[in-house]
C-alpha cells in the first residue's frame, strides 16, 4: 500500500468513527432509575439534557426543631448542555428549564430516589408543563434527574450567628426530558 492510500484509508476511518461518534452523541439513551422514577409509559425520551451549576441554600431557622438553624434549599442555578456539550439554555428557581430559544418548562415532584453516590442531590422524577413560548422545550411532560453529582446542603456552618448567609453547593446533573407519544 502507497503512501496517498494509506492517508485516504485513514481519512476516511476517521470520517467514519467521527460520524459514529456525532450520532451516538446526539441520540438519547435511557438510564436505569429506580422504578418509581419511571415515566409513564405513553411517554418517551426525546432529551437528554447534561446541566452544570449549583444548589443554593441559605441558613435559616429550622422549621422542626426549635432554636436550631439548618440549611433550606433555595433553588438551583445552571446552565444546560446538549449531548455535544453546547450551551443550550439554563435551569433556575421554580423549578424552570429554559431553552435559549426561549421555550421554557415548570415542573413539579412526582418522586425521588436516593442518589447512587453519596454526596450528591437525590434523583428525581418530576411533572412538566410549558409556560413559555413553542420550541424545544415546548412539550416535555416529565423530566428524570438523574446521574447526579455534589449539590447536597453543607454539614455544618450553619447557626444564629450565619443566620441569612447562602451555600452555593456545585453540581452535575443528566435531565432527561420525555414528551407524550
Amino acid at each position: 500500500m502507497n503512501v496517498q492510500s494509506t492517508r485516504t484509508t485513514a481519512t476516511l476511518v476517521l470520517a467514519l468513527l467521527g460520524a459514529g461518534c456525532m450520532s451516538l452523541a446526539s441520540s438519547p439513551a435511557p438510564v436505569s432509575v429506580p422504578r418509581q422514577l419511571e415515566p409513564s409509559a405513553n411517554e418517551s425520551l426525546v432529551m437528554v439534557v447534561p446541566a452544570r451549576g449549583v444548589q443554593i441554600y441559605e441558613c435559616r431557622v429550622s422549621t422542626g426543631r426549635a432554636q436550631a438553624y439548618e440549611w433550606a434549599f433555595v433553588g438551583p442555578e445552571a446552565e444546560l448542555f446538549d449531548t455535544r456539550g453546547k450551551p443550550i439554555g439554563r435551569h433556575y428557581a421554580g423549578p424552570h428549564w429554559e431553552s435559549a430559544d426561549g421555550s421554557k418548562i415548570a415542573a413539579k415532584l412526582k418522586a425521588h430516589a436516593e442518589a447512587p453516590a453519596s454526596g450528591s442531590i437525590p434523583w428525581l422524577l418530576l411533572e412538566a408543563r410549558s409556560v413559555g413560548p413553542q420550541g424545544a422545550f415546548s412539550n416535555v411532560t416529565s423530566i428524570q434527574r438523574a446521574n447526579t453529582a455534589g449539590g447536597v446542603a453543607p454539614q455544618n456552618g450553619c447557626s444564629a450567628s450565619m443566620a441569612g448567609t447562602t451555600a452555593r453547593v456545585h453540581y452535575t446533573a443528566d435531565y432527561y426530558f420525555f414528551a407524550a407519544r
